[in-house]
């Protein structure tokens, strides 16, 4: 009996040392700046989750995975799903990757952030194609890093520079609509700054905001027979519906200031444009240092595009007759 009780405690204290050693080998806090959690080839797995289609999108996303694959090679896998522009498949998707344990997860767009904070406070989250992270997160008095799991790049262009840029264009014009989709928290807070700075120039500026594509081109129609300039900020609904302004404003003889080149090369005649591929690279560059231990997560502040182009639609600026000003670069046909 004394030999079968000392078996039974000896098999005990061998389960408990086994049990601590477990826990020392377990995976790091997402936040602490050691490696993410490897499979047992040493290799990550990246989740990306993506809005929906889009030119600006599209090249973020490329950029993020050109700057992965170039630092991790075959040590990463990616896997890319597209929300087809519906926020609730966001949540489905980051909701996929956090039950499969990515090591990191890339929300790109504003809603796909938002999925992704919802989803998990524990792995790796980061964002591009979003404006402002404050807005986005709720976050009052953003200093510019969250602090959590969380950090990214932003695509917000100067916007009192966006606003410079429609004077230049529209010196006489008098009246300004700011047309935007009310879902979108980012395209407010755009709409709200530029509309200031518009102000100050002396033009009469008139929210039209749209709930989603039912009303969209209602709106649309009612901010064109009212305005003589229309301002676009970085909005995803409208990115994926400029036909439906074109369709518009072009007629009516309106123009349209945006504030991305994907929307303004599909309905708008100049903006302030970034490379969105650059931005995801800056992204990827990031992911890496926090894949690989070399950073902290909730330490990282938000990253900004390093530079802003001068752009404009050639085929819209001719239909209406606009002379461009100098130092505009015309957008690339596609």
């Amino acid at each position: 009996m004394k030999k079968l009780i000392c078996a039974c405690t000896a098999a005990l204290l061998a389960a408990s040392m086994l049990a601590g050693c477990g826990g020392q080998t377990s995976a790091p806090a997402s936040g602490a700046s050691e490696p993410a959690s490897q499979a047992s080839d040493g290799s990550y797995v990246v989740g990306v989750c993506q809005l929906a289609p889009h030119p600006a999108l599209d090249a973020a996303t490329q950029g993020f995975q050109d700057a992965l694959t170039e630092a991790l090679g075959d040590q990463v896998t990616i896997e890319v799903k597209n929300a087809a522009g519906d926020s609730p498949t966001c949540a489905t998707i980051v909701n996929g990757f956090v039950s499969s344990g990515v090591d990191l997860i890339m929300a790109n767009a504003t809603a796909s952030l938002q999925a992704a904070v919802a989803a998990t406070s524990d792995i790796p989250v980061l964002g591009t194609s979003v404006t402002e992270y404050g807005v986005a997160l709720g976050i009052e008095d953003f200093s510019g890093t969250v602090g959590t799991n969380v950090s990214g790049t932003s695509d917000l262009a100067p916007l009192d520079q966006q606003a410079a840029m429609l004077k230049e264009w529209f010196p006489d014009a008098k009246t300004v609509g700011l047309l935007y989709c009310s879902a979108e928290p980012n395209s407010q807070y755009q709409v709200d700054v530029v509309q200031a700075e518009l102000e100050k120039l002396g033009y009469t500026c008139t929210q039209y905001s749209f709930s989603d594509t039912n009303d969209m081109a209602s709106v649309t129609q009612n901010a064109a027979d009212n305005s003589d300039v229309i301002y676009v900020p970085t909005d995803n609904t409208v990115a994926n519906n400029t036909g439906v302004v074109d369709n518009i404003c072009r007629p009516a003889g309106v123009p349209v200031i945006a504030g991305e080149e994907g929307i303004c090369s599909g309905c708008g005649v100049a903006t302030l444009s970034i490379s969105y591929y650059d931005l995801g690279v800056a992204t990827g560059e990031m992911a890496v240092k926090i894949l690989t231990g070399e950073a902290n997560v909730a330490e990282m502040p938000i990253e900004y595009a390093p530079q802003f182009t001068k752009k404009y639609n050639e085929a819209i600026c001719a239909d209406l007759g606009l002379t461009v000003p100098e130092g505009y670069e015309a957008i690339a046909a596609e």
